[in-house]
């Protein structure tokens, strides 16, 4: 793989206080477009605070940089258009319109973590849905996404093999 052609941090500006809702349109986006190859992760730092009100202490997160977004992904004109054009982004910060991605130390620096996670299923796995609309359905696990914790089940519905995409968290593997 390229050095052009690998992916990178970018920080996406937003409107103040449309951070979540940016991502979520932005996630949203990239699997309708079904862009997961080329935008692969959307991060709104928080940080865990205590706060006291009424004399109560309360943990809350807080957003670490308001209004700005950070999003690993491979830099072309299309995932370029999808990020510039979600509702809510107002530009990618860099100079004029050529946006710079952040170096490693930079990355390092923001605590992100580059997440790798083992599971136990693997393709062929039936597997229980254990949380969401689903949930109680038994199916078999088609596809893998580690890079995004998902993972693609067959679930039987209505008389016919349906794949749904479930998060790691959604679904247990049937022994």
């Amino acid at each position: 793989m390229s050095e052009t052609n690998s992916a990178k941090w970018y920080v996406v500006h937003t409107y103040s206080g449309y951070e979540n809702k940016v991502k979520a349109n932005l996630e949203k986006s990239v699997e309708n477009r079904n862009l997961q190859n080329l935008i692969h992760q959307i991060v709104v730092p928080t940080e865990k605070v205590v706060e006291i009100k009424d004399g109560k202490k309360k943990s809350v997160d807080r957003k670490v940089f308001p209004g700005y977004v950070l999003v690993k992904m491979v830099m072309n004109d299309e995932s370029w258009y999808v990020v510039r054009n979600t509702r809510g982004v107002t530009g990618f910060v860099g100079p004029g319109s050529k946006p710079v991605p952040l170096t490693e130390a930079e990355v390092r620096s923001l605590g992100i973590k580059e997440t790798q996670t083992s599971v136990d299923i693997k393709v062929g796995d039936s597997v229980r849905v254990i949380a969401g609309p689903l949930e109680n359905f038994i199916g078999v696990v088609e596809e893998i996404y580690l890079d995004r914790q998902k993972a693609k089940v067959l679930i039987s519905m209505f008389g016919r093999e349906t794949p749904v995409e479930f998060d790691f968290v959604q679904i247990q593997k049937i022994q």
